[in-house]
């Protein structure tokens, strides 16, 4: 960890930027005399750029403003992920007026508008030299693209704002879709162009995180993929491997800290143990770790972990292991999760069920735990790296000790030093997060929502099967499966026939994303992408739901309006320009 904060301060000491665009704001919290002599009701464009200093900040805070939306990284499909509490965007309650969506419109558009101001203020207020310059116009570029590729990837078609602005005139219209993809284009293409910007940066480099060409490149052939734009899209990721990223030799601990600058990330976004200015996986995806209150905001769907193939690259049917498995009602599977010698006690409170009667005679008091993990055994080795299995072991903390955690059903608290592992959901029993989750009891972070671990925007795994993709979209499937078996073979799984059709790659790849990039904030995209969002998660009988397929919470489908999020009630009251996209009428 503490090797994390020093090289984010090598770049980034200066970013404790006050900047506070919402009221029309962007100062320097160093530049007291400017709060006490600058009004507040515009964007201080020609004081805030004033020095070198300032400037290098405020470009920091255009970098900032990547955490304002730092929830869509943790978002994912929900068949993948699935909130402890049901969302209204899984069970049909979702309206305009709905804060997610008003908030990170609000996010992302604070982002654009800080890249506005610093693109002006670089250009026509700071004294910086002209190859300064121009690098520092070139990331910033980079950053508005990302901003408004968010925001088309949720909205389709949003207003292109390009100067900076006072709040009360945001009136502009709305652009199409293609419109903000053509304008994403040209600011990559610009940063793709500007000779002062970096090709890629090494581990250990001061400036690592910073933009890159390559960055530029992958996020490029990204827009690339909506727009249906197969051969640039190659283009553009082939680009990415020239400039030297490669896939980082182990899956497992490639999402450490340790790893976070090898060749695989090409984009990420720099974190530091300090509140703010942290990392908040761990924190959604199990704080049990390092401070013991073991909690979680996501789970793991249990489709999430029946996607994993065995080693050999075979499909997984629980047929094989748990004969009749596949033909029992998802409550009755249960038993096949129960813990060895259960006490005659729990066995009475499973007789008392009033609903999920089990039937016992399938139970084995001393082999039932042996059983179920042959399931998990011989399977994709990204399965146990992504995901606590019931009856593994996780290494967290008991007070300021490493405390070795088994997940086993029903929890039982300590007992002759044997710990179960315990969440604030004990009366239900899931899958959990391992991914990203810091383990022992003295991780190095001070505050349990700003952890040290960089969030991964752009990694080169993602790159090749989005290569694959485009490949297979342009009729070349004998060249797409090779890129999806790189993925594979690093993973330790089987690899694909090369024979593979064009139908049957096409479904293979989109389960390859789905395992490979599981908790990393791209499959909801993907399946807003493909239109598939339905079919993996809506399906009759899906929800929340516990390792044995019984459903806590159900899902329900709203229609297809899903696959675009409406624009929110508060912007439309605010800018009357703004249509609302179909279905939305509340």
């Amino acid at each position: 960890m503490k090797n994390n904060i020093k090289k984010y301060n090598l770049w980034s000491k200066k970013i404790l930027l006050s900047v506070t665009l919402g009221s029309a704001t962007l100062f320097s919290a160093c530049q007291k005399d400017l709060l006490d002599t600058v009004p507040k009701t515009q964007v201080l464009t020609n004081n805030m750029w004033l020095t070198e200093n300032l400037t290098d900040q405020g470009v920091n805070g255009v970098y900032q403003g990547l955490r304002l939306g730092q929830m869509l990284y943790v978002y994912d499909s929900y068949v993948t992920l699935q909130g402890r509490d049901n969302s209204t965007l899984m069970n049909a309650t979702a309206t305009s007026s709905s804060g997610i969506f008003s908030s990170t419109w609000q996010n992302l558009y604070e982002g654009v508008h800080r890249s506005n101001n610093a693109i002006y203020g670089i250009a026509n207020v700071s004294p910086v030299g002209a190859e300064k310059k121009a690098k520092l116009t070139a990331e910033v570029k980079f950053l508005r693209a990302y901003y408004y590729y968010r925001l088309n990837q949720l909205y389709k078609g949003v207003p292109i704002y390009t100067d900076p602005i006072e709040w009360d005139k945001v009136d502009k219209p709305r652009n199409t879709e293609q419109e903000v993809w053509s304008f994403i284009i040209k600011d990559l293409t610009d940063c793709i162009n500007e000779a002062q910007l970096p090709n890629r940066y090494d581990k250990g480099n001061a400036n690592f995180g910073r933009v890159t060409k390559s960055a530029a490149y992958a996020l490029r052939g990204k827009v690339y993929m909506y727009t249906k734009e197969w051969a640039k899209a190659i283009a553009d990721f082939e680009q990415v491997k020239s400039l030297g990223h490669s896939l980082f030799s182990d899956y497992a601990s490639l999402f450490k800290g340790d790893n976070e600058q090898s060749p695989e990330i090409i984009f990420s976004i720099q974190n530091m143990a300090l509140a703010g200015y942290g990392s908040d996986y761990q924190f959604r995806f199990g704080s049990r770790s390092a401070f013991g209150s073991n909690w979680n905001t996501y789970l793991v769907h249990p489709d999430a972990a029946d996607r994993y193939q065995r080693k050999d690259g075979s499909k997984f049917n629980w047929d094989d292991y748990l004969p009749g498995y596949n033909q029992m009602s998802p409550g009755q599977r249960e038993v096949f999760f129960l813990r060895n010698n259960l006490t005659a006690t729990e066995i009475s409170n499973i007789d008392k069920r009033t609903t999920n009667k089990l039937d016992m005679s399938l139970y084995l008091p001393t082999g039932n735990e042996e059983r179920l993990k042959k399931a998990y055994e011989d399977r994709d080795p990204r399965l146990a790296s992504n995901v606590i299995l019931p009856y593994s072991t996780f290494v967290g903390a008991n007070g300021a000790t490493d405390q070795t955690f088994t997940s086993r059903w029903p929890y039982r608290q300590e007992f002759g030093g044997v710990f179960d592992l315990r969440t604030d959901i004990v009366p239900n029993f899931y899958y959990y997060p391992r991914k990203f989750v810091y383990e022992g009891a003295n991780p190095g972070i001070p505050n349990r929502e700003a952890g040290a671990y960089d969030y991964i925007v752009m990694r080169y795994a993602d790159i090749l099967l989005l290569w694959a993709e485009a490949l297979n979209e342009s009729t070349k499937p004998s060249e797409a499966v090779l890129k999806v078996n790189e993925v594979r073979k690093r993973a330790g799984v089987g690899e694909l026939p090369l024979g593979i059709g064009e139908q049957d790659l096409r479904k293979e790849i989109r389960e390859e994303r789905r395992r490979e990039l599981m908790c990393e904030g791209v499959i909801y995209f993907d399946e807003l992408r493909w239109k598939t969002l339905k079919e993996t998660s809506f399906y009759t009988g899906n929800g929340i739901k516990q390792a044995w397929g019984g459903v806590v919470s159900p899902y329900d489908w709203r229609g297809d309006q899903l696959y675009t999020w409406p624009i929110p009630q508060v912007e439309r009251e605010r800018n009357t320009a703004l249509t609302q996209n179909s279905g939305w009428d509340d």
